[in-house]
């Protein structure tokens, strides 16, 4: 993961920090959470696929405890599902696919983190492909 990736995890802690508790808090935690397991999918410090697997696991279990507003519940549920294959291109896709349900669940400001994310995960891949 690269450090502009990273700052997008400490953008995304830091709205999760200012928000009050309730649906959209928990929405942006959950948000933090695949963004995290997206981040040790990308290169250049991959996470192994047994770590993945356990955070994966993990991930899934914490999203079944939290009540989410629904459009963003369905939306993480493919997340993970995307997530299984465990490759940068997945994360990418994953993070390219929960730009709209973040932005119309959550607002603008954890929606752009996930558009930025997202495409800092599309360069990460196609730099370590040569293209």
């Amino acid at each position: 993961m690269s450090d502009a990736f990273a700052r997008q995890e400490t953008l995304m802690t830091e709205t999760l920090g200012t928000a009050v508790r309730g649906p959209r808090r928990n929405g942006i935690f959950a948000v933090w959470l695949v963004l995290r397991c997206c981040g040790d999918l990308l290169p250049p410090n991959r996470v192994s696929e047994r770590h993945h697997g356990r955070r994966l696991d993990g991930l899934e279990h914490r999203l079944h405890g939290l009540s989410l507003p629904a459009p963003l519940r369905r939306a993480l549920t493919g997340a993970v599902r995307q997530l299984r294959e465990g490759t940068p291109r997945a994360a990418s896709i994953t993070l390219q696919q929960l730009i709209a349900p973040v932005d119309e669940t959550l607002g603008s400001g954890p929606g752009d983190t996930i558009a930025r994310a997202a495409r800092l995960a599309q360069a990460q891949v196609r730099n370590s492909r040569g293209e």
